[in-house]
């Protein structure tokens, strides 16, 4: 049973009615009447993180238990190294955007660089493109897309 988020409160305990109502009329009702929490459920399904990077940076986040391989054979992951084409890294990145379960993109700065155009692009909440340094490349605040965005919306430029 649901709780249902409207004015028919129970009046002697003053609490949410409850309800039967199948969890997709019951997100349906919650939308109509509280549109701030419409994006939360439309992004109710995106619960991994992806990450882009070199070595050592993704086998630290896949030890911290961020991987995953879905029934298709895609992967959240994607190991950065000399051999890795820009094209390839463009496709991996442009994948990760249209997948529905992906909610943060974790990029090394210094791979972002290469990818700038397509980093710079994507303007949609989800996924949340974060970029974070590498053991040989630190961080540089200058070059973060996300850092310039807040900044230009404080007025900070």
């Amino acid at each position: 049973m649901y709780a249902v988020l409207d004015s028919n409160l129970d009046q002697r305990t003053q609490t949410p009615r409850q309800t039967n109502l199948p969890q997709q009329r019951l997100e349906a009702q919650i939308c109509k009447l509280h549109p701030i929490m419409t994006s939360a459920l439309q992004y109710k399904d995106r619960n991994l993180m992806a990450v882009v990077g070199d070595e050592d940076t993704v086998t630290g986040l896949l030890l911290a238990g961020i991987g995953h391989i879905d029934a298709r054979q895609k992967k959240n992951f994607l190991v950065v190294d000399n051999k890795t084409t820009k094209p390839q890294i463009e496709e991996f990145v442009q994948d990760l955007l249209k997948r529905r379960d992906i909610a943060i993109i974790l990029i090394n700065q210094h791979i972002a660089e290469t990818i700038r155009g397509i980093i710079d692009d994507h303007e949609a909440a989800f996924p949340t493109i974060l970029e974070i340094p590498s053991k040989d490349h630190p961080y540089d605040p200058s070059k973060d897309s996300v850092l310039k965005r807040v900044q230009k919306l404080f007025g900070n430029e």
